[in-house]
């Protein structure tokens, strides 16, 4: 029987409504878009699988949160069981942006003693001529937080693979140095049947993700 992963990791999209998470995780999982989205209600479930590196398959469990306040007591049980975190803005909307370090710290606080490994994304990039928020702010927040930060479009299909690739790119070399290790009771990574054993100083192996450019 062939095994489909080594490595499941679940990972959590955060933002307030409307940045794009919804449409971020449709094109990253079935390859479509659509410029009309229902409101995620609560929380939503996708997934999709991974070659990290040769014989490594990661599959990924990807929630959707609502933003809405009102949704806020269901979305924020799916904190503590989460490895990983996209922490989304709509560059075209500075109010979002400014909303960032809110939405950080609730869910750190939330899953404390544990941490979560983030990546700042700048959603809706295909939208230049409307842009409110700028590289070097976004970049400026990304290395206060030390965190990696990429600009996205689910429209143009731009970095949306790179986004997910790099978050799980270091979830996993957080794995290899013994900074993450699967836990009894906890969710956020998980060992498939053929697991293999990490340890420090296993050889890297750099996964080059292709960039996509927009043509809208």
């Amino acid at each position: 029987m062939d095994i489909l992963w080594q490595y499941q990791f679940r990972i959590i999209l955060l933002g307030d409504s409307t940045v794009g998470k919804s449409s971020l995780l449709k094109r990253f999982t079935d390859g479509i878009y659509s410029d009309v989205a229902d409101p995620t209600v609560g929380v939503d479930f996708y997934a999709r699988s991974l070659d990290i590196e040769p014989g490594i398959k990661i599959k990924l469990q990807l929630w959707d949160t609502a933003g809405q306040e009102r949704f806020r007591s269901i979305t924020t049980s799916y904190y503590r069981n989460s490895v990983g975190g996209l922490l989304v803005f709509d560059l075209t909307n500075h109010n979002t942006f400014d909303h960032v370090r809110e939405w950080h710290k609730e869910v750190s606080e939330h899953i404390l003693p544990h941490n979560m490994v983030y990546i700042l994304i700048g959603h809706k990039s295909d939208l230049n001529k409307d842009r409110k928020v700028t590289r070097d702010e976004a970049e400026q927040l990304a290395a206060e937080m030390g965190i990696r930060y990429v600009e996205t479009s689910a429209k143009c299909n731009s970095n949306v693979d790179r986004a997910f690739q790099l978050l799980s790119r270091d979830i996993y070399e957080l794995m290899k140095m013994g900074q993450i290790t699967t836990r009894d009771g906890w969710d956020g990574v998980k060992s498939g049947l053929t697991a293999r054993v990490l340890y420090p100083g296993d050889e890297d192996i750099e996964v080059e993700p292709r960039e996509k450019s927009c043509n809208c």
